[in-house]
């Protein structure tokens, strides 16, 4: 069966000729005027009678989510149920309700009593960063009670029942209510980070759709029977394209089993939309389930998926959809949404350089696509029985228009807990059927999820908000969206991922490793390449190459900064084409994963052109302020020959970042590579070389740090050195530097750390052990970021550690040209030996956390993840660098974790978990650290957006790809001027 990926048209088109295509399809297909006019009475009617106050057009109204009251009530709601001990309830709270104003903040007689409980309580909250008392504890608990009951009944709101029997029951309640409702169960939740979370889920699935069975009548067409919504990425712990063999052959068997039990009662099976990366993958899943449907129940019409309108190639994908359906002969149920990963595809994008973004960038497009994909659902109706998700009245009115013209069935539907004002005055007409979405769970694990989804459907531009606000007009609210997307009407409200950090400085361009075309190019590379041997330098090699750079140090440093950085970007657009190439070696001979390597070339790219540009900023003279008569310029220039030591796990980024910084600063360059990657680095060399760097100005020298790196770093006639590696062989150089005759020589390290990250018991999970397992163990733990040391809140520790400990059980260890591969080996014998020597003293000397992986190809210094857990932050004294993990347990005051970390003595980066702003804020602070990330992992800082470098055992600063880097390649020279000795100051006289 061929890949979905070769079906489908390439995902990062330009927005602008997507757009005129679907406006196109719905010329003459669509009266908008008449649509609008049709849902007036029904916005009228909804602002005369609006819903209950706890209902979300209500919430909205009284508290938006674009105000500091509405955003801590959502973000009271998503972390409050989660978190087990009162003393970080009560922080929460206070930092949540603290940074909002309730007094006046309503309108409603309800909400005013709301808004005036809640300014009373927060009198009794602690103040950020303050120590209550006996009394004001007590109160501040009492407040907390009260928070969590308003958390769990804003809770009932949107999730229907917190098992599927209490579901089933709050939805024959409410037919009773409205006939022409069904409804759509979903178990909702987080995805999957193990195989326990999986086997979880399907179980939940199984029980929910044994449940509606029971109810159902089997003899109807699913679209009369109430169904089921799952999510794939729940069923399987490894649910993405580099997994796509193992997905195919673990999660299809798991999705048929509950394809049976819907099929035997006639229910409706929908998948849920997921992340544009996995949308190929999750046609291949679908088409697998589909040709198992026409072989063994060919008569069920229940299998459904979700299509997300805001993506770029929607209306291809339902041309896709109903292919198959045409092809096997059934009819599938297709649920049209809006989309609810609109950031989060956003930053992808731009995080990962692509052409262009996969979704529509304004919501109007959106609009015009949900409308275009509306007239394509109603044109395939003999495959497709069309499902339409949607609060906006503006857009139901069109698709009972499209409806009434292509005399198809369908259903409308909607979200429990959204657009229930809209939907009362819709479904007065019987002849319309609307389904719920309804969400089944507990509201601890249901909220944080609906909450991000919420907090994205409330957002200023929605219906939702709008339809709440009455000072947006009806004009305004119903206006069309074809009108709002024809040209020139609307600016560009985003660049694009290219132009991300503005004209003078492109963003590198990237790769998704899911798309084939993306993908292939590189695999013929590697295919194709042979890893050069480049010949080791000697002593004397060394001595010369230093003589040829001090006489070359003239030339060079004199020749315009302008054009120094200009042959900085020649060499990075050069570096650009040939990606693939570069990528491949550094798979071949540093052992990188292929994402790995895509973003270290990237990396490399961006250090040439930032460097290229900071450098006119910062060698362009600087007229100083004095007094009359006389001119003060400061000006900058290269100091001389510099020694660059670069290290083996990023071969290329941290060589290119290196040798750019001293070039755009006029210094010429003595290249050491680490001895186990010369081959990438001279294919730097060579580009830089064929960009317009004189041979003389940059000067490769490969061999042993002992003996080439030694006997460069002795030379006479350097001017600074460069280096990151170990902290010990960082003192070693420095030492050798104090030790020399003559002038004193600047050093610049970037060593190692020992990398903690600190998570309270508000962090999500799921969220935290994503971010563990990729700080710890991606790139094999061979980046100095890498987390080293994870410090757990004893009240979540248990829960946390086994997710992790399942997460990492998953990784796959091996071949790193293979693309399913996680953990690469490790760079060489020596290290595997060192590490070996370390995992075995920690058997002994700590908790093993955890055994032995899935089977691996055999290849030599292979380490499976690696995880302890030991009893005090001070057993943690060395650095482990590689994927070795060591966890420990705390309670009590998270500053006092925070200076524990500081007396280990490094300082490079520092990862806090938690939901409290203020605390996240005062830790940072507190940190010796040079990085600090939030709420994210900690490895992968970019180029002039983290700027990267530690403290204290950690480095001398400054921070490679920050503003201040290149200052410490120049020398400075301030130039007075007494413009009074031939005569007075022209400029007064003429004053």
């Amino acid at each position: 069966m061929p890949r979905t990926t070769d079906r489908l048209p390439f995902p990062y088109r330009p927005e602008a000729g997507v757009l005129a295509q679907r406006l196109s399809a719905l010329q003459g297909a669509l009266d908008w005027a008449a649509a609008a006019t049709q849902a007036a009475p029904w916005v009228r009617a909804v602002r005369e009678n609006p819903p209950p106050f706890w209902a979300m057009e209500s919430l909205l109204k009284e508290y938006p989510i674009s105000s500091a009251e509405g955003l801590a009530l959502m973000r009271l709601a998503e972390a409050l149920l989660r978190v087990p001990d009162a003393e970080t309830a009560i922080a929460l709270t206070a930092d949540q309700l603290g940074r909002a104003d309730f007094d006046g903040a309503a309108d409603s007689t309800l909400a005013r009593l709301s808004s005036t409980a809640i300014a009373m309580s927060k009198h009794f909250l602690p103040q950020a960063g303050n120590e209550p008392g006996l009394m004001a504890k007590l109160g501040a608990k009492t407040v907390v009670a009260a928070t969590l009951r308003a958390v769990q009944l804003l809770g009932r709101q949107f999730v229907l029942g917190q098992t599927i029997e209490e579901g089933m029951k709050e939805a024959a309640s409410a037919r009773k209510r409205q006939a022409n409702l069904g409804f759509s169960f979903d178990m909702l939740g987080e995805g999957a980070r193990t195989d326990a979370d999986a086997l979880r889920y399907l179980a939940s699935y199984q029980n929910a759709i044994a449940a509606i069975a029971r109810t159902a009548d089997p003899k109807r067409l699913p679209s009369h029977n109430d169904g089921i919504s799952i999510k794939f990425s729940a069923l399987h712990p490894r649910y993405e394209d580099a997994q796509h063999e193992r997905v195919m052959r673990e999660l299809v068997p798991r999705v048929w089993t509950l394809c049976e039990g819907a099929a035997a009662a006639n229910l409706n099976l929908t998948i849920d939309a997921e992340e544009v990366d996995r949308l190929e993958l999750s046609l291949d899943v679908f088409e697998a389930l589909a040709k198992a449907v026409a072989q063994h129940c060919p008569q069920w019409q229940g299998l459904g998926l979700a299509l997300q309108a805001y993506q770029t190639r929607a209306v291809e994908l339902i041309e896709h959809v109903a292919a198959l359906g045409r092809q096997y002969r059934l009819k599938f149920m297709c649920r049209l949404v809006k989309g609810a990963y609109w950031d989060a595809e956003i930053k992808r994008a731009q995080e990962q350089g692509l052409p262009a973004y996969p979704v529509f960038t304004q919501k109007p497009h959106t609009d015009v696509s949900y409308l275009a994909c509306a007239q394509a659902l109603f044109g395939a109706s003999d495959a497709i029985y069309p499902q339409f998700a949607t609060h906006n009245a503006g857009t139901i009115a069109a698709i009972l228009q499209m409806a009434t013209r292509h005399g198809a069935p369908f259903e409308l539907q909607r979200l429990h807990g959204m657009g229930e004002g809209i939907y009362r005055e819709v479904l007065k007409n019987p002849a319309v059927s609307c389904r719920v979405y309804a969400p089944v769970g507990a509201h601890r694990d249901l909220l944080a999820y609906l909450v991000r989804r919420l907090l994205e459907n409330g957002a200023n531009s929605s219906f939702v908000h709008q339809l709440a606000d009455e000072s947006v007009g009806m004009d305004e609210l119903l206006i069309s969206p074809l009108e709002q997307s024809k040209p020139g009407i609307l600016t560009a409200s985003l660049p694009l991922p290219p132009a991300l950090y503005g004209p003078k400085r492109p963003n590198s361009l990237g790769l998704d490793l899911a798309v084939a075309a993306h993908r292939e190019p590189l695999l013929a590379a590697h295919a194709a390449l042979v890893v050069p041997t480049v010949p080791e330098a000697t002593g004397a090699a060394a001595q010369a190459a230093v003589g040829k750079a001090v006489q070359a140090f003239a030339g060079w440093n004199h020749t315009p900064v302008a054009e120094r950085a200009a042959t900085l970007r020649r060499a990075a657009d050069a570096m650009q084409q040939q990606l693939p190439r570069l990528c491949a070696l550094l798979v071949k001979e540093a052992h990188k994963g292929w994402n790995d390597a895509v973003s270290e070339v990237r990396e490399a790219i961006d250090f040439l052109r930032f460097y290229a540009n900071d450098a006119e900023r910062v060698m362009a003279p600087q007229t100083l302020p004095g007094p009359t008569g006389e001119s003060n310029t400061l000006r900058m220039e290269g100091r001389g020959a510099w020694v660059c030591i670069s290290p083996w796990n990023f071969p290329l980024a941290i060589f290119a970042g290196q040798v750019a910084a001293a070039l755009a600063t006029g210094n010429t360059v003595l290249a050491k590579p680490a001895e186990q990657t010369p081959a990438i680095a001279l294919e730097a060399v060579k580009l830089l070389h064929a960009a317009g760097v004189p041979a003389g100005a940059l000067q490769l020298l490969h061999g042993p740090g002992e003996t080439v790196g030694a006997a460069l770093v002795a030379q006479p006639g350097i001017a600074g050195v460069v280096f990151t590696g170990s902290t010990q062989v960082a003192k070693i150089i420095q030492r050798a530097l104090a030790a020399k005759d003559g002038p004193i020589i600047p050093l610049i390290a970037e060593t190692g750390g020992i990398n903690a990250m600190l998570v309270d018991s508000t962090a999500l999970p799921e969220q935290v052990a994503d971010a563990v397992v990729q700080s710890a163990f991606r790139s094999a733990g061979q980046r100095c970021s890498a987390l080293r040391l994870l410090c757990v809140h004893e009240a979540i520790a248990d829960g946390v550690i086994e997710m992790i400990e399942g997460a990492a059980k998953e990784l796959v260890a091996g071949d790193p040209s293979d693309l399913a591969t996680d953990l690469g080996p490790v760079i060489d014998a020596e290290a595997f030996e060192g590490i070996t020597r370390h995992v075995q003293r920690l058997h002994t000397d700590a908790r093993p956390l955890l055994g032995s992986l899935r089977a691996t190809p055999a290849m030599p210094h292979v380490i499976a993840p690696q995880m302890f857990e030991v009893t005090a932050i001070g057993e943690v004294t060395q650095e482990i660098f590689g994927p070795v993990l060591q966890v420990v347990r705390w309670s009590g005051d998270p500053m006092a974790v925070v200076q524990q970390i500081n007396a280990l003595g490094y300082g490079l980066t520092l990862g806090i978990q938690t939901r409290i702003d203020s605390r996240a804020q005062a830790l940072a602070a507190a940190a010796r650290v040079g990085n600090v990330y939030v709420n994210r992992n900690m490895i992968g800082a970019v180029v002039g957006v983290q700027p990267f470098g530690g403290e204290g055992l950690s480095g001398t600063g400054p921070k490679a790809g920050g503003p201040n880097y290149l200052l410490r390649f120049c020398a400075e020279q301030t130039l007075t001027i007494n413009t009074t000795a031939a005569g007075g100051n022209v400029a007064l006289f003429t004053g």
